[in-house]
């Protein structure tokens, strides 16, 4: 089986699947392995469950071109922003150790501060896309990667797996006429 010729609706809920065994993956660190997330952590598993959400709605919905296109798109989004998140840890985790910026509080205390009206929004949203310490360290890897480095390569396929499946043209179109039988 050919996977460039699946048809979009396969394609896509194939993405979806990727996507929940990343995260299940993710969450397996976290709960069995205590590999606590940082801020960028939590914000690649949050692009993570973007893209697969419309992987899974592109994948049971099957659209026609123009709604392709916008399902796509929507994947991409998600793709660039964790793409996005990936590149800025490992741009923390390849500073000098003088460099590297101090821990700050953990996401919980930062979304608590933030429900409880003690830290603006903007604020918010600055702290946990800029990163801290702990997004620096590497604590995990495979195959000489961490675990961003990783997740930046699975953006990128996911982002290309999401290109690939084009709109077929009609099978009956290209089949050839029945020849009229003489008796």
């Amino acid at each position: 089986m050919n996977p460039f010729r699946w048809s979009f609706r396969i394609a896509f809920l194939i993405g979806f699947l990727i996507c929940v065994a990343l995260l299940g993956y993710a969450l397996y660190e976290e709960m069995y392995q205590n590999q606590i997330p940082c801020y960028l952590c939590v914000m690649q598993r949050i692009a993570f469950v973007w893209m697969g959400l419309f992987f899974l709605i592109g994948g049971l919905h099957a659209p026609r071109a123009k709604g392709r296109r916008t399902y796509i798109v929507l994947v991409l989004i998600g793709a660039a922003f964790g793409i996005a998140m990936a590149a800025r840890q490992l741009w923390l985790q390849s500073l000098p150790a003088d460099q590297v910026p101090a821990c700050g509080a953990s996401f919980g205390t930062l979304v608590a501060m933030l429900q409880h009206g003690s830290m603006p929004l903007g604020r918010f949203v600055a702290v946990v896309l800029h990163g801290d310490g702990n997004c620096a360290a590497v604590t995990w890897r495979f195959l000489g990667l961490s675990m961003a480095g990783w997740t930046l390569i699975w953006y990128l396929l996911l982002g290309v797996w999401a290109l690939l499946p084009r709109p077929r043209g009609n099978r009956l179109g290209s089949a050839r006429p029945l020849r009229a039988s003489r008796s």
